[in-house]
């Protein structure tokens, strides 16, 4: 029996998935002791369940002993729409066996509820969402915006009592970051005023990050009465099964045509000797005319495209289909980098250089995703710059190197941004909404002229030969409370976020490349 678990949930991870990795047991521990957590492991060591099975547990134990309200606790933030709905659809397992393991012990337990919400979310969807709030809301950054902007999904949030922040890698040191940040301290304010407790516990989850204690500083914030970090460092290295493919041909600063069939022909012979191979390229038209070649050499049933321009109905019908084994290559942008399930794969490929070392080892750890799989990859350089790049990428990944995260000065736009957001939902206080500011990591060290520059900017818009126009918040200057004007709620809404077009849901590239 796992220390500190009800036994139902004890019995169920043990006789489902083994004896619980070290990343488990450890962040386990810090979770149950309230900490703010961070666990850096591997890709396949668990931590989903290291974050998320606490939080299970705390659900039926407070079942078992009263009636569960319909009240959101556990809010998880994914980068990627498809991630998010992995998760809830991961969600689904232990939720369900729960229940049938108590009813085999004469036992009755609520059931457990989960819901995703992200663009992909239909209309229909997001009102019974709102009728009947989840118990574990899952979501992106993006949508956690709107969710704290809106007025009635706002006060489902209320009642969180605990945020996951998965592939956290992903985002920090980026606008996106930056923009996440504020929305995490916005959700923290919110269930201060709900419980009277400022304390949120916060959890996040990489397999790739450096330094980690920086990572863990832009987790937690910079509020006074936020507490240590719990770092849960099992180092990010797995015996790999990396190389570089070099065609007969020679590169040169641009890809010749024959080069191209070359890796074609490479790559249809490289899929016909694996179960599934997974194709990574870094755009999405790049991703369209890699399947288009492929399928004329393994067959159009065997291989297809996944990425963002894609329908939802698409995507998730090549996820599924390289899932069931129906597919014998799936060729991806990022949508398919961080984590997500699709099953057995045997094989990465990676045409083009992925830029950064983390990347790199995202992408070939889709392969062998499990505790004791070894993942399995290949680099199809496209240039002789590109053969020096991928060069040092593998040299960087047997080495154990991680690329440095870069900290990026507080993005202004973003501030005004978030600015506009909240006081559409209340009035602030000028001093009250500085601090609240400045316990986002990025805007630790906001200095006040810069806060008020920005306050006078969304105030007092801009002069046309008309007058002044776009004014969206209001200023009392004498009681120094500002308040959002009649339609900076929905111009908030609409305008969220802080993803360029050409990165838009994450899905061709790493944010702020």
């Amino acid at each position: 029996m796992m220390t500190g678990f009800h036994p139902l949930v004890s019995r169920w991870f043990l006789e489902a998935l083994g004896e619980p990795t070290s990343a488990q047991r450890r962040g386990w521990e810090a979770i149950r002791s309230g900490q703010h957590t961070l666990i850096a492991a591997p890709t396949g060591s668990g931590k989903t369940l290291a974050a998320f099975l606490t939080s299970i547990d705390d659900l039926v134990r407070d079942g078992l002993e009263s009636p569960l309200p319909d009240a959101v606790r556990v809010v998880y933030v994914s980068p990627l729409k498809a991630l998010s709905a992995d998760i809830h659809k991961n969600l689904a397992e232990p939720r369900r066996a729960l229940r049938k393991l108590a009813e085999d012990s004469g036992l009755e337990i609520p059931r457990i509820t989960a819901a995703v919400r992200t663009g992909d979310t239909t209309s229909s969807e997001r009102a019974a969402m709102l009728r009947t709030p989840p118990h574990i809301l899952v979501t992106t950054p993006e949508s956690l915006y709107l969710l704290l902007t809106a007025e009635r999904s706002r006060q489902m949030l209320q009642t969180a009592r605990t945020v996951i922040v998965d592939e956290i890698h992903a985002v920090i040191g980026t606008r996106r970051g930056a923009h996440l940040a504020l929305t995490l301290e916005r959700l923290e304010a919110l269930c201060a005023e709900q419980s009277g407790s400022p304390r949120l516990q916060r959890i996040g989850l990489s397999a790739t990050q450096k330094p980690i204690d920086e990572v863990a500083r832009f987790l937690v914030g910079a509020g006074d009465n936020r507490g240590g970090c719990a770092i849960i460092d099992e180092g990010h290295r797995r015996a790999t099964d990396l190389a570089v493919e070099i065609p007969s041909s020679p590169l040169d600063a641009v890809m010749s045509n024959e080069v191209w069939s070359e890796y074609y022909d490479r790559l249809a012979a490289l899929i016909g000797e694996h179960r599934t191979t997974l194709v990574f390229v870094n755009t999405r038209r790049m991703a369209e005319r890699v399947a288009h070649h492929l399928s004329e050499r393994i067959g159009e049933d065997a291989v297809t495209a996944h990425h963002g321009s894609l329908s939802k109905e698409r995507r998730l019908d090549a996820e599924h289909r390289l899932k069931t084994g129906a597919l014998k290559a799936l060729v991806a942008t990022a949508s398919l980098e961080l984590g997500i399930d699709i099953g057995h794969v045997d094989l990465v490929c990676q045409i083009g250089s992925p830029h950064r070392i983390a990347t790199l080892l995202q992408r070939v750890g889709r392969s062998g995703h499990t505790i004791s799989g070894t993942p399995k990859g290949r680099m199809f350089p496209v240039s002789l710059d590109d053969l020096v790049e991928c060069t040092a990428l593998l040299r960087a990944s047997r080495r154990g190197d991680l690329d440095c995260i870069v900290t990026h000065d507080a993005p202004l736009d973003v501030l005004a941004q978030q600015i506009t957001a909240e006081t559409s939902c209340h009035p602030y206080g000028e001093d009250e909404l500085h601090a609240l500011v400045r316990r986002a990591w990025p805007y630790r060290a906001l200095a006040r002229p810069d806060f008020d520059a920005v306050i006078s900017m969304v105030a007092d818009g801009f002069a046309t030969p008309r007058g002044r126009r776009a004014a969206l918040v209001h200023r009392d200057e004498v009681n120094k409370v500002l308040r959002g004007r009649r339609g900076s709620r929905l111009l908030s809404l609409t305008s969220g976020g802080a993803i360029r077009d050409t990165e838009r849901g994450l899905r061709d590239r790493e944010p702020g490349r």
